[in-house]
């Protein structure tokens, strides 16, 4: 049962692997924050619940803009 409640975060570890591995290294650094946002998104769906970790890391890329300074900011 645990499986089976943990597939979505593996589907999402899986992305956000292809991202950094596959996409990343041919866009430009833009992040504002350490570590970067897909660090930051790979560590929280290792460590919470889906339901969790989806809303840290919407709430990450939502803060990821100009108009916000960045700076240092682990998970909680």
């Amino acid at each position: 049962m645990r499986q089976i409640l943990h597939f979505p975060n593996l589907l999402f570890l899986a992305l956000i692997r292809f991202y950094q591995l596959a996409l990343s290294p041919f866009l430009p650094a833009s992040c504002r924050f350490e570590p970067s946002c897909s660090v930051y998104s790979y560590e929280a769906f290792k460590k919470y619940n889906f339901f969790k970790a989806f809303y840290l890391t919407a709430w990450r890329i939502l803060r990821c803009n100009p108009f916000h300074k960045g700076g240092y900011d682990p998970l909680p």
